[in-house]
């Protein structure tokens, strides 16, 4: 199951860099701990973390070791060659024995039971995956991962996951073995595979394409980035009431929920303001939410109680939001 909203309000948390790692050309693995070794909040594959790196520098990361490991947890990091500040300052300023605040965990990409699964990583796509293979192999369930990426030295956990499952990992360096055949592969899946893709937008807008035209198995993928924006219905204004403490926002055509609230004193925790982390999610009591995110399922968005307020809008006149 996603998280739900409520989990969203953890507050920060101090941890310490227990180790720092290479694994791939530009990646690093950062195990993060609390000063004192007591246990972290537990997770489930799919969930990833906030790092505050600094004064309105907050990126997210997906939780890339053992569910199981309450002492410790792993992220990641890949470092942007045009990055806007967050990975650049974990590769400068996170060694070993260094302190960063954190949020979380929690998960908007979570693991579904299912009898198979076929996992689609494109490079740094690959960190919430690892979980999600050990959670399956540990089940029985029958799973393949096909893996790409520019070059094997770029390739962040390449080596362990096929020396660990042998030929249920297929490896494909772009500069090997050319595009990876998603088309064979998607087509491949079956009523009952759950497909799980993570990885550059191309990549997840491929796999989507072939799933539709397939129409087998569940699809779920996890961007980096959100989807192409959409002309929004909700263009008009409209009201937002919240719920806690009563107090009543009007929010007009070029103003986002999250600004109109915060303007008038509503506290709501956000990261991203692009509707990729789900940070902002809320539940929906009364009214019409128009989705702009690029998190939730279609099934979910029918559902109509959450939003993520950073850029969802308003296809009522008045939204009441539980905060």
């Amino acid at each position: 199951m996603r998280s739900t909203p409520d989990a969203h309000r953890d507050a920060e948390f101090e941890l310490v860099v227990s180790t720092r790692r290479t694994v791939a050309d530009r990646v690093c693995v950062l195990t993060l701990s609390r000063p004192d070794g007591s246990a972290l909040p537990r997770w489930s594959p799919g969930a990833h973390i906030d790092l505050v790196l600094g004064a309105g520098l907050v990126r997210q990361y997906s939780l890339c070791g053992d569910p199981h490991d309450a002492a410790s947890w792993q992220v990641a990091v890949l470092l942007e060659e045009q990055s806007r500040g967050g990975s650049a300052t974990v590769h400068r300023e996170l060694t070993a024995g260094t302190s960063v605040r954190a949020r979380g965990p929690r998960n908007h990409f979570p693991l579904v039971s299912a009898p198979r699964y076929l996992f689609v990583a494109g490079g740094i796509g690959i960190a919430p995956l690892v979980p999600m293979v050990a959670t399956a192999d540990s089940a029985g369930a029958d799973w393949r991962l096909v893996y790409g990426g520019r070059r094997r030295s770029a390739m962040a956990f390449a080596d362990t996951l096929a020396e660990s499952y042998d030929d249920k990992v297929h490896v494909l360096p772009e500069d090997e073995t050319g595009l990876l055949p998603l088309e064979p592969v998607v087509r491949a899946a079956d009523d009952s595979t759950a497909i799980y893709c993570c990885g550059p937008a191309s990549l997840i807008t491929e796999v989507e394409k072939l799933h539709a035209d397939a129409g087998k198995g569940t699809l779920h993928v996890e961007r980096f980035g959100p989807q192409a924006a959409v002309e929004p219905e909700g263009r008009g204004t409209f009201e937002v009431e919240a719920a806690r403490s009563g107090t009543v926002v009007t929010v007009g055509p070029d103003t986002t929920v999250l600004e109109a609230l915060r303007s008038a004193g509503v506290d709501v925790l956000s990261a991203c303001t692009e509707g990729i982390c789900g940070t902002c999610e809320v539940k929906v009591l009364a009214g019409t939410p128009e989705h702009r995110d690029s998190i939730l399922t279609e099934q979910e968005r029918a559902a109509g109680d959450t939003m993520f307020v950073c850029v969802s809008r308003c296809l009522s006149r008045r939204l009441l939001l539980d905060v």
